[in-house]
């Protein structure tokens, strides 16, 4: 695998506060991609995002229903 692939990449990834989405944005920020997030707040206490320090890591975090398409539209073109 070629690590500096993701170098300098913009990506923007949907519910990155759930478990599989908060490990890839991690492994993507650790191969210092520019990480944006688009996903609903955590559903639980405690959760992996904010226990293991995910939106800390990303350029973006949003909250907020992927089902709402003018916002989900604003924020990939904010991204």
């Amino acid at each position: 695998m070629n690590r500096n692939f993701w170098s300098g990449k913009r990506v923007f990834i949907t519910g990155h506060t759930g478990f599989k989405g908060g490990w890839l944005a991690l492994w993507l920020a650790d191969m210092q991609a520019e990480v944006s997030g688009y996903a609903l707040p955590p559903p639980t206490t405690p959760n992996f995002f904010t226990v293991c320090g995910v939106e800390k890591r990303m350029a973006t975090s949003i909250n907020h229903d992927i089902r709402d398409a003018n916002a989900l539209s604003r924020a990939l073109k904010q991204s």
